[in-house]
């Protein structure tokens, strides 16, 4: 897996990693609007929002290690949680989402085993999922836009 998937899902990281390097080898970019103008250049603008909000977001991404440390707390969280007890997770956007599925419908699958083999019971899930992803209403999203990106995902401790 890349860093582009990893972090900020930019589909012009080369692009503007080349613009960036050679920037540098100009003057050094030393503050951030300079770096947004020099995306949006190297980019150009096609959306609503400034062809640098991906980049920033994949930076703040990597120097806060959100992704790793989403991971450990939700692997915490599971090995915590009582038999019957609900975990329920919110995630702001696609690469927390992505995350937080895979984590939960991993531990809701049950381990491999040959036919020939008795059960065990270290392989048996240790989640159920519960529902399907909830999503924020219209009515929810007029009254806070910031929560349209919202995906809520519950699941319950098995064993």
């Amino acid at each position: 897996m890349c860093i582009r998937d990893r972090f900020g899902e930019e589909r012009h990281a080369r692009r503007i990693a080349k613009s960036i390097v050679m920037e540098r080898q100009r003057e050094p970019l030393v503050r951030t609007s300079q770096l947004a103008a020099l995306i949006e250049a190297a980019i150009g603008r096609r959306e609503r929002k400034h062809p640098a909000t991906r980049c920033f977001q994949a930076i703040r991404i990597w120097i806060n290690n959100e992704l790793a440390d989403l991971a450990k707390g939700l692997e915490a969280a599971i090995e915590q949680l009582r038999p019957e007890g609900r975990l329920v997770a919110i995630s702001f956007h696609s690469l927390e989402d992505r995350l937080v599925k895979r984590t939960l419908r991993e531990a809701a699958r049950p381990g491999q085993v040959r036919r020939n083999l008795p059960e065990h019971p270290d392989l048996k899930p240790v989640l159920r999922l519960i529902g399907k992803p909830v999503r924020p209403s219209e009515s929810e999203i007029s009254a806070n836009p910031r929560a349209r990106s919202a995906v809520m995902r519950v699941a319950e401790k098995l064993v």
